[in-house]
């Protein structure tokens, strides 16, 4: 079982690297989803698939039922809520980007995208006044 788990967590690595590197950058969200999920199976198999014997045991001496390891599954669980988070984020930040941009193709976008620059208030001060507000010496 964790022959197969091993190679799907390869395949969603290679395929979350793939949509990662394309130039669109919805493509580039998913991707990223899909590389977390592939840590977030790759965590759970390092805590092991089977079951482990519980710290406690009987007064006959006898073992209670098998437990799971909770650490693998806290770890998870909390890198899917990051990852929804991030994902909530990077759905927003692409909307915002695609209004100013006008697109998502990274290859499209500007390679600098600056604001107009604005005046410098030295540059006011240096700026000769006209002739109405000059006082007479």
């Amino acid at each position: 079982m964790e022959v197969l788990i091993a190679f799907l967590v390869g395949g969603l690595a290679a395929v979350g690297v793939y949509l990662m590197l394309r130039p669109h950058l919805i493509q580039f969200l998913i991707g990223f989803l899909v590389l977390g999920n592939a840590a977030n199976l790759l965590i759970f198999t390092a805590g092991r698939l089977g079951s482990q014997s519980p710290p406690l045991v009987q007064r006959d001496g006898s073992l209670l039922e098998t437990i799971a390891n909770p650490l693998p599954q806290a770890l998870i669980l909390t890198a899917i809520v990051i990852g929804f988070g991030l994902a909530a984020f990077g759905i927003v930040l692409f909307y915002k980007a695609e209004q100013a941009l006008g697109t998502l193709n990274a290859e499209a976008m500007p390679e600098v995208f600056e604001p107009a620059p604005a005046p410098s208030p030295v540059d006011q001060v240096r700026a000769p006044t006209p002739e109405k507000e000059r006082i007479p010496v």
